[in-house]
């Protein structure tokens, strides 16, 4: 106790200065620790893994990631500090003020994404904050908050602004809450009711278990795959996560089927039953629940219960029919199992949920039906008591704002207001001051599609779209490109300009993997020569400094934090980090001499960092041309060596933008005719590339197609593994898609069948991978009477074309040392999980499968046929 009286002394000390600060340094920390954290969420993740044995840390990554990143975009622009409200004719101001120290309860089942957010909490509003964790989760709830401090304090944070308790115990926990001015609680219904019982002020969260009303009218497809998302999410432990279904029984058996196709085991049997009655709880105490059976795998419960279920089994549902409170089925469960109500009328689905409630009144309830078509039904699911009435989302990440409804506040810690004795019923935040039920129904992200503002094609185009530089009236022009593209192609461009009576100068220093001091070095030399228009001339590493040197020369000079810039984002609009703006000083346009990446269209730039030699892909569409000139002339001299590859990077682009979860039918056209062009016309370009000026065209074309497609749904896994074993190994980037390809088109389309994981985004409601490659390999002519036929058809197609053009189909035929491989395919195989391409592919990764993919790919091991 005297140790902790010493702690609330710094800390009280830390909060008197800290109330002081202006909202500039506010924000200034809130945006360090954010980065921090979310710098940190891997390492933060697997120390919560090895210390709880619950969940699944790829999920604990993401929970990392939304206490990070999406809690500093809902927060990032809100005012915390000083007057906010005035009203001059009604003499009224309004002031923030924060309240002091808040006493932090951190539960065990998230441990780190519960810490971060609750520190970052108490930065935005200027309270001090110590923390209580866990016992079983102490090590990594700690780490997590020191991570935070020490950004914190490195912005300029008091240095005790941030505690913890070394040591918990119900003692020490019961003195937090005793002397902190304010107790923000996470926890069993026991610590809950602890710290409104303490004397403090507090905000609290009850218990969840959640019901899911599935309706008649509901998309049964979407729902069933939505639930089993939802509820194999971190294995279950959000406490929003559903935990009875109940399901109209005119559509029961139909959804049961769906669920069931989708690997998941359903318990008929009064003798299975019983023995998950028999093992939720400890002592046979509703509410203690078994720690053993809480954030496990579905194959893990099945073992523990004592039921024999497939190997390929993710989800189990056991059917129930009583929903009283001695029914221990109907209680909240943290797993990876949910009971199932066979109910008449929506009256009585209503009615059934209201008892299941009983056991965890106020939290969150989720609605499936056609809400449009059926008003009354919505307003018959808005009398249920909780917090949050989910309508057609995953209720574990519907539940916790900002994924699956926008408007919906992002939180860790979910009020269940009066009715589960809590004090808040919203998903808590800086502001919450009310008691207030909201009703979110899913919604899809905005999209888009950015193209470069003129796009110049066919041969011999280069001559005539220079004359828009007239029109521009550029003055000025700065050439980026290498020594070799230089030599060639230099005068045709310097030619063009000498015409114009343009001023110009080159800079042709640029690597076949541009390094980061190189594009400092061209911004520098930019900012001195001002252009008005900057020419990214050759390959694809040429066009890729160009953009950057362009950010640069466009950020006045100021330093940019190139790793500010390389921060991994969930999702580009809510991303911590955002880019300078373009185009107030100059144009850019891009003139591809080989045909491959398509950065002529993209708004992508691949970086290498010097002192870690990491590959960086940049994304922002600030990059993005103002103009591209796509003349096949100047392709018609390339070397083979420069063909084949750059093409098959391209294809790569095709198949996984049209496979993304963000594509699109607007994206959808130009992969298709991309796929076509490069399958149709690469090995005439390869074999015959100085006569066939037709074949050349075509796959320019078709890497430009390709460009347009990814830079507007973005890529996949193949590019995620592609990027790290081009760092780690020096593979040849195009070549190393060209191995990867097939692979991961088995993979993903796989996901149903081997009960993978499907990605977490709004727009991609269902797991269609498999039908999407289908229609792709329709799309090329090829032959197949089943799905798994046409897939096959497809990565055969792949297999031969690279082949054809006379490149390798393993790692280990590029020379690749296969000591130096294995030995860094762990930390290769996490950094590819982390690669900002990662999240766009339709099937979620497990690292775990990401090294076996490297391994099979290194070794050239057969691809399993579905067929």
């Amino acid at each position: 106790m005297e140790d902790l009286e010493l702690i609330f002394k710094k800390v009280r000390e830390a909060y008197e200065q800290f109330s002081t600060y202006s909202q500039e340094q506010v924000d200034k920390i809130f945006k360090a620790a954010a980065l921090a954290a979310n710098e940190n969420r891997i390492s933060l993740a697997k120390l919560a893994h090895q210390e709880t044995s619950m969940g699944i840390v790829e999920d604990k990554i993401l929970k990392n990631h939304f206490a990070s990143e999406f809690i500093f975009n809902k927060y990032r622009n809100l005012q915390t500090v000083g007057t906010f409200y005035e009203n001059k004719a009604l003499g009224i101001q309004k002031v923030y003020e924060p309240i002091g120290i808040i006493g932090a309860v951190i539960p065990t089942t998230n441990p780190t994404s519960t810490a971060i957010f609750k520190c970052l909490m108490a930065l935005k509003t200027r309270n001090a904050i110590v923390i209580s964790p866990h016992p079983g989760a102490k090590n990594c709830t700690i780490a997590a908050a020191k991570v935070v401090l020490e950004a914190a304090v490195k912005a300029g944070a008091p240095k005790d602004i941030i505690a913890w308790v070394e040591s918990p115990s119900l003692d020490n926990t019961s003195y937090v809450m005793k002397n902190a001015d304010i107790i923000l609680a996470t926890g069993g219904p026991g610590m809950v009711q602890a710290a409104y019982s303490s004397g403090t002020p507090a905000i609290g969260v009850g218990a969840g278990n959640a019901p899911a009303i599935i309706d008649e009218s509901a998309n049964l497809d979407v729902a069933t795959s939505s639930i089993i998302q939802s509820n194999t999410f971190d294995n279950g432990v959000v406490c929003a996560t559903e935990n009875s279904l109940v399901i109209l029984d005119s559509v029961y058996e139909k959804t049961i089927e769906l669920f069931k196709k989708k690997n998941t085991y359903v318990v008929t049997s009064e003798e299975e039953k019983n023995k998950f009655r028999k093992t939720m709880f400890k002592e046979g105490k509703y509410g203690l629940l078994n720690a053993d059976l809480v954030g496990r795998s579905a194959l893990k419960v099945a073992e523990l219960v004592g039921i024999k279920v497939p190997e390929t089994t993710r989800f189990i549902i056991v059917e129930a029919s009583s929903a009283e409170h001695d029914e221990p089925l109907a209680h909240e469960k943290l797993s990876t199992y949910v009971a199932a109500y066979r109910v008449k009328t929506f009256a009585e689905a209503i009615e059934v949920s209201k008892k299941i409630l009983l056991m965890g009144a106020g939290h969150t309830a989720s609605l499936w039906c056609d809400v449009d078509k059926h008003k009354d039904k919505l307003e018959l699911f808005k009398g249920l008591n909780p917090g949050r009435l989910l309508v057609n989302s995953p209720s574990s990440l519907g539940g916790v704002g900002d994924m699956y409804n926008f408007g919906l506040d992002p939180s860790m810690t979910l009020g269940c207001g009066t009715h589960g004795k809590n004090s808040f019923s919203q998903n808590v935040g800086p502001l919450n001051l009310l008691n207030v039920k909201t009703v979110a129904e899913r919604r899809e992200n905005m999209q888009w599609m950015r193209l470069p503002e003129r796009i110049y094609h066919k041969f011999g185009s280069l001559q005539y779209a220079f004359e828009d530089l007239r029109e521009w009236n550029i003055k000025r022009v700065y050439i980026v490109t290498d020594k070799v593209i230089n030599q060639l192609y230099g005068k045709r461009i310097t030619e063009q300009l000498d015409n114009l009576k343009i001023t110009y100068t080159v800079f042709d220093g640029v690597e076949p993997n541009p390094m980061l001091s190189t594009t400092k070095k061209g911004a520098e030399e930019m900012r001195k020569f001002t252009p008005d228009l900057i020419i990214g001339f050759g390959g694809g590493s040429s066009m890729d400094a160009a953009k950057l040197m362009w950010l640069m020369y466009e950020n006045d000079g100021e330093e940019i934090d190139f790793k500010d810039l390389a921060v991994t984002f969930a999702d580009i609009r809510k991303r911590i980090v955002r880019y300078p703006t373009t185009g107030r000083k100059a144009k850019m346009l891009c003139i591809p001499t080989t045909s491959g990446t398509g950065s002529e269209v993209t708004p992508f730039s691949v970086i290498t960092d010097d002192e870690t030699h990491t590959k960086y892909p940049l994304a922002d569409y600030s990059l993005t041309p103002n103009m591209a000139i796509i003349d096949p002339e100047l392709t018609m001299t390339i070397p083979k060596g420069a063909t084949n590859a750059p093409a098959l990077d391209a294809l790569t682009h095709c198949i996984e933008a049209y496979v993304s979860v963000m594509a699109t039918d607007y994206t959808d056209s130009y992969a298709v005719q991309g796929a076509k062009n490069i399958f149709g016309f690469l090995p005439s370009a390869y074999f015959n590339g100085k006569e066939d000026v037709e074949a050349r065209a075509k796959v320019m074309d078709g890497a430009a197609f390709a460009g347009i497609s990814f830079a507007n749904a973005f890529l996949g896994l193949v590019h995620s593994l592609s990027h790290k074993v081009g760092g780690y190994h020096n593979v040849i980037h195009g070549a190393a898609n060209a191995i990867l390809l097939p692979h991961i088109i088995r993979y993903n389309a796989a996901c149903v069948i081997e009960g993978g994981k499907q990605t977490y985004f709004s727009q991609f409601g269902v797991q269609n991978s498999m039908e999407k490659y289908a229609q792709l390999a329709k799309e090329l002519g090829l032959k197949g009477k089943t799905n798994e036929q046409l897939v096959d058809a497809l990565i055969e197609e792949v297999q031969n074309l690279t082949k054809e053009v006379e490149l390798h189909t393993s790692f280990k035929d590029y020379g690749v040392d296969e000591k130096n491989f294995q030995e860094s395919l762990e930390k290769m195989s996490e950094d590819a999980f982390d690669d900002q391409c990662t999240g766009a592919n339709p099937r979620y990764p497990l690292i775990e499968d990401i090294k076996q993919i490297y391994l099979d790919a290194y070794y050239g091991n057969p691809i399993k046929k579905f067929s």
